[in-house]
């Protein structure tokens, strides 16, 4: 067989596998426009995966860096070795134990407070009718806007001192560096949101399940605790799990208001960055550190996850 044939013989193979290719997309095509779900769900599939990749890809990052030896720049994107000791040596090097408990200790406590006042309010703004509502709400929303970095020195000074009102001290010296540094400025910064929420959700509750509480002798708070707060717990549950992730997870405030490293009430973001010092870094400490430190967070979020959907949802619909 001649040169030239040959070539003929293997344009005429592409030109069959070009033609065989177009009418499977062709096929494809026609079955996906006659049943859109098939399309529907190969692209959730495909953005699913896209999403997840995206989304744990950071984690096993963290997790290789944390593998590998001291000092190595170079970080393989499989790890040659699995050696745990890093997890084990950043509870030896530093108090990580101790900064891990007080993000917890401010999360829990912000939490319960942003719940308690946020669950009056939103009572307040969802049943009941009062002149200058609607003002309130918008200076509410106006708060929440606001960037928190602008306030931290006019509460760094209030902090540190002594604020008189009405002749009188309403705070005592020195806040700065104990937990209320962290409490009272991260409750007033979280609470809009959880107002909103609670508001929405306490809005949808039947008036006729209320009087039937007020007709038993309860009083509105107790109607609020007894009733509506328990027909709202998709509500209550998000609105107090958002405030939680936000707390513990929060970098500015926790980390500038609780003074130095070495403060007995520093949170977990000094003991992330403990393990950096003027000289050295240990990324693998580092990296370990941040694994550990997301592990309350993410046991929270996969136990409340169906409340969290439910929440938000449910939340968005007014029955």
């Amino acid at each position: 067989m001649s040169i030239d044939a040959q070539d003929h013989d293997d344009a005429e193979t592409l030109d069959d596998q070009d033609e065989e290719s177009k009418n499977r997309v062709q096929a494809w095509a026609a079955d996906w426009i006659r049943n859109p779900q098939k399309a529907y769900a190969v692209m959730g599939v495909f953005m699913g995966g896209v999403l997840l990749a995206t989304t744990l890809f950071p984690l096993y990052w963290l997790f290789a860096v944390a593998m590998a030896p001291p000092g190595q720049t170079n970080i393989p994107l499989i790890p040659t070795e699995i050696d745990l000791y890093a997890f084990v040596d950043i509870f030896q090097q530093v108090p990580f134990a101790r900064y891990m408990f007080n993000s917890l200790f401010y999360a829990t406590t912000v939490t319960v407070v942003v719940i308690i006042v946020a669950s009056l309010a939103g009572y307040a703004f969802g049943r009941l009718n009062f002149r200058g509502k609607l003002p309130l709400l918008f200076s509410l929303l106006v708060l929440s806007w606001f960037p928190p970095a602008t306030l931290f020195l006019p509460l760094f000074r209030a902090f540190n001192q002594q604020v008189k009102m009405l002749g009188l001290f309403m705070l005592p010296a020195e806040i700065y560096g104990t937990p209320g540094a962290v409490i009272a400025p991260l409750s007033a910064f979280t609470m809009p949101l959880a107002v909103f929420i609670l508001m929405t959700f306490y809005a949808q509750i039947p008036d006729g399940l209320e009087d039937a509480a007020r007709v038993e002798g309860s009083t509105r708070i107790g109607a609020l605790f007894r009733v509506i707060m328990p027909l709202s717990a998709p509500g209550v549950a998000t609105a107090g799990i958002l405030t939680f992730i936000t707390v513990y997870t929060e970098f500015f405030f926790s980390f500038l208001m609780t003074g130095d490293a070495a403060s007995e009430w520093a949170p977990i973001v000094n003991g992330v960055l403990a393990f950096q010092s003027r000289y050295t870094v240990r990324y693998d400490l580092q990296a370990a550190a941040s694994l550990v430190a997301i592990v309350p967070v993410a046991i929270l979020v996969v136990l409340a996850q169906d409340k969290i959907v439910s929440g938000l949802t449910q939340g968005a619909l007014k029955e």
